[in-house]
């Protein structure tokens, strides 16, 4: 009997080592997952994206990243401004139903869904660098982010255990750039290492005002950087949404390099209005990207910084790397800056993900994602399954190689900030691979008498803020650039009906409709078959 009992004892004593060792070999295999964003950064400004800027070679350590990785071609922001898009990518939700429409847009720790599901999946989790979701990032295990927008020089932060929300202030001296490099490599020095880790790297630049460490002066300081022909000629670019009938609103919709916009352009920030016509829009226009490159440049070279020291330590190969930005950015294609448009330069994403022991190097997929997809793929990434309250949808089969089964033909878009900050008109649509349709309704979404509670609202006053509805079409394979809106040509017809048709649907089955905004609908309904 005691024999017996014994070999009893033994037995479940075996089960049990069995059964830890087990657990900690999976703990330890666990993928780290680092997620990288910088604000602003657009693909154009990529070298292994192929625009215009590639001779420049403006990022040799995220384009190294990509080579040994997959590169995404196709992934778009579903509202291209900065709080609502890092809303969508810590939901997993479309904007209505996460609630951030516009930059007074807030998430509640509650409802900080992604750092929520990877700690039940056993991950620590930390935000370090820019939030700009207002409320405390306390679903996080550890938190150091900036207050708002952030200082590009001497920044503070808000940090997890230094006081209480949002008094927790601690100021570094240094270009933010290096000051968030230098807070992420102390954090992982620092970590849990019993558990992998979850962290979002995020950096103020390159956004304006383009503010670059001095060491960056002379960089490009004698190169003539390369420009977009439609600086100077818009072509049948736009409608009357955009440009307004006859062109009537050409010096008032969207800001300019050149002196168009008369409210907001470069020519008058960068040459005091000291020289005009074409010899001005250029200069203005080289001021403009060499200081938005040198920003560029910092965070490629606080990369390859940061790339080092996870080599050094063994962490390199069993980390998921994920490089983004928050949107895209205009860099003067259309004469526009800035992002918040529906146009590819604005709405594109850049989005790279290296991981060796998964990803075949210099993999390149067109799959149309955008950022509600974000959080699925690293949830199930790390070993877990999409909650069903995001909307998003998980593409870690693209990811590892295999294929997509029922994957979407069009993602949805929308702006709702009307002709505020650089007189972006309010619009949706959608974009397939092939064609894009966008529906200027040229309308605010709060009333009109409630605009005098918000901190921009001075400089608006006593403009005319409604402008006329209005349709694009693009033609993305005859015209990338987007320079013809071919929505009155009759030989797009059909493609218009099965475009609206898939408009429609997206908007009733992603909560995106307007019956919350009888106004808003009012001018959809009058304007949707015209």
């Amino acid at each position: 009997m005691r024999h017996f009992i014994v070999k009893r004892y033994n037995l479940y004593l075996g089960i049990l080592l069995f059964l830890i060792i087990g657990c900690t070999k999976s703990q330890e295999t666990r993928p780290n997952i680092i997620y990288i964003m910088s604000d602003d950064h657009t693909t154009q400004a990529i070298g292994v994206y192929g625009g215009r800027l590639k001779t420049l070679n403006p990022t040799p350590q995220i384009d190294k990243l990509a080579n040994e990785g997959i590169l995404f071609t196709n992934a778009f922001c579903t509202n291209s401004i900065c709080t609502p898009s890092r809303a969508s990518i810590i939901t997993g939700q479309y904007s209505q139903t996460n609630g951030a429409l516009d930059l007074d847009g807030s998430i509640e720790p509650e409802h900080q869904y992604l750092p929520i599901e990877l700690k039940k999946l056993g991950y620590s989790t930390a935000i370090i660098g820019k939030w700009h979701l207002e409320s405390e990032p306390a679903a996080f295990d550890y938190y150091k982010v900036l207050i708002g927008q952030g200082h590009y020089f001497n920044p503070e932060f808000l940090v997890k255990d230094k006081g209480v929300w949002p008094h927790n202030l601690v100021q570094y001296q240094g270009h933010s750039t290096d000051v968030i490099t230098d807070q992420t490599i102390e954090y992982l020095k620092n970590r849990d290492k019993s558990k992998p880790f979850f962290l979002m790297h995020h950096y103020k630049a390159p956004h304006d005002m383009f503010e670059y460490a001095p060491r960056y002066a002379d960089y490009l300081k004698d190169v003539k950087i390369p420009e977009p022909e439609s600086l100077y000629n818009r072509g049948n670019w736009g409608s009357e949404g955009t440009r307004g009938k006859n062109d009537s609103l050409i010096n008032y919709i969207g800001t300019s390099i050149s002196e168009r916009n008369k409210n907001r352009n470069y020519v008058e920030y960068y040459l005091k209005n000291s020289k005009s016509g074409d010899e001005a829009t250029s200069l203005a226009y080289q001021h403009y990207l060499k200081d938005y490159l040198r920003c560029v440049k910092g965070v490629d070279d606080n990369l390859g910084r940061l790339f080092a020291y996870l080599k050094e330590e063994g962490l390199w190969e069993n980390t998921i790397i994920i490089y983004t930005g928050d949107q895209g950015m205009m860099l003067g294609e259309h004469d526009l800056q800035d992002k918040r448009w529906m146009y590819d330069e604005s709405m594109r994403m850049p989005f790279i993900v290296h991981y060796p022991d998964k990803i075949k190097k210099g993999a390149v997929s067109d799959l149309l994602i955008n950022n509600t997809d974000f959080a699925p793929t690293m949830i199930e990434l790390a070993g877990g399954k999409k909650p069903d309250y995001m909307q998003g949808m998980s593409f870690i089969n693209t990811i590892e190689g295999k294929e997509e089964h029922n994957w979407r033909e069009a993602t949805y878009y929308r702006y709702w900030m009307h002709i505020i900050h650089h007189y972006v008109p309010a619009h949706f649509g959608i974009r397939t691979k092939e064609y894009k349709l966008i529906f200027y309704y040229g309308s605010f979404w709060r009333d009109q008498s409630e605009y005098s509670k918000f901190y921009w609202a001075k400089q608006y006053e006593g403009i005319e803020r409604n402008t006329p509805p209005s349709w694009e079409l693009y033609d993305l394979k005859k015209d990338p650039q987007e320079m013809n809106n071919v929505y009155n040509n009759p030989e797009y017809k059909t493609i218009i009906t099965h475009l609206k048709e898939e408009l429609k649907k997206q908007r009733e089955e992603l909560n995106e409709t307007d019956v919350a905004y009888p106004k808003l609908q009012a001018i959809i309904d009058a304007n949707w078959d015209k």
